[in-house]
């Protein structure tokens, strides 16, 4: 399948590309060039400079957000709980801080590879959150400012989601960020086994 193009990722409507990012494929080919791959079914979009929950908040331009102000297309990897690593997909113009948090996949491609990553456990919590998904395709901090249009890491088109099938609600761990902490700027697609969790505050796909 063809790889998205750099137009795809510059858009400026950072909480549509969120939602078209659902049904697309991640791609991490291993050592050997085998693809290892799953379909992206939920995501979370920061709103940059605005967002008080964005690690760029306030134009805040550090070592561990420099990726953040990267053109459009751009991964950024941060480290979580001493634990985890998390894949980001840098949108937007450069030097305008909006990244799509990829929290869930569905694996598509090599999950023997993803079961040996993640150990015995049911298929479905294989990939099942940000961290989650890191392990079984193999992510680390060495992706951190790969292109998406290179060789290492890229988001194919895969299934066309309609927006009936998309729900929102709000992001998850951010209770720091106070009025941002209520948007509903997460998506996921509605019912697929392979979302992290459920929200008590959800509503249909669109809404800002």
């Amino acid at each position: 399948m063809k790889k998205l193009s750099r137009e795809f990722y510059t858009r400026a409507d950072t909480l549509q590309i969120a939602q078209d990012l659902l049904g697309k494929t991640l791609v991490i080919p291993n050592a050997d060039g085998a693809r290892v791959s799953g379909m992206i079914v939920e995501t979370e979009a920061y709103l940059g400079i605005e967002d008080k929950a964005a690690h760029s908040y306030g134009n805040r331009r550090t070592k561990r957000t420099e990726t953040m102000f990267a053109t459009g297309g751009t991964v950024y990897i941060f480290f979580i709980y001493g634990m985890y690593f998390q894949f980001n997909v840098v949108v937007g113009e450069k030097d305008v801080p909006h990244a799509v948090l990829i929290r869930a996949v569905e694996p598509i491609e090599n999950i023997e590879l993803m079961r040996e990553r993640r150990g015995a456990m049911k298929d479905t919590n294989l990939t099942s959150g940000p961290g989650k998904l890191c392990i079984a395709l193999g992510v680390d901090k060495t992706f951190n400012n790969e292109d998406l249009l290179g060789n290492r890491a890229w988001l194919e088109e895969c299934a066309k989601i309609s927006d009936e099938k998309i729900t929102c609600g709000k992001r998850v761990g951010i209770d720091y960020a106070e009025e941002y902490a209520e948007k509903l700027w997460r998506f996921w697609i509605t019912d697929n086994p392979f979302v992290s969790r459920k929200s008590l505050r959800q509503a249909p796909a669109n809404r800002r």
